[in-house]
């Protein structure tokens, strides 16, 4: 599980970095990666709509996700804040697909990263 100092749990943080983040869209989520230069732990935060399926469904997306981001913390950069919202195909795709998703997403385009830490 991932500590609380590595969880994004405000409706305002999450609103930053969806919006000032970089975005990366894939088949199965959309990740938003903020970075910025404060010496925070890197935070993650999920996005599990209802068009994901039943409470049971979303719940065991949100918790492979989670799964996925314990699993980054230690390789992510200091003050870097990922928001990722799962979309409905995640439900049905495997674990490699989704992990390869988002480790693509974090190290896609870093002068895009570096242009929206700047404008914030």
């Amino acid at each position: 599980m991932l500590a609380r100092a590595n969880r994004i749990v405000r409706g305002d943080e999450y609103r930053t970095v969806v919006r000032r983040g970089v975005r990366s869209t894939g088949p199965h989520t959309v990740t938003y990666v903020r970075r910025s230069s404060s010496a925070t732990p890197p935070r993650f935060g999920f996005i599990v709509a209802k068009s994901v399926g039943s409470a049971v469904t979303r719940n065991t997306v949100r918790r492979r996700l989670k799964a996925i981001a314990f699993e980054l913390v230690g390789q992510t950069d200091h003050g870097t804040d990922v928001v990722i919202r799962a979309l409905p195909s995640s439900a049905t795709a495997p674990w490699s697909e989704l992990r390869r998703e988002v480790v693509v997403a974090m190290t896609r385009n870093p002068r895009s990263a570096r242009a929206a830490e700047v404008r914030s």
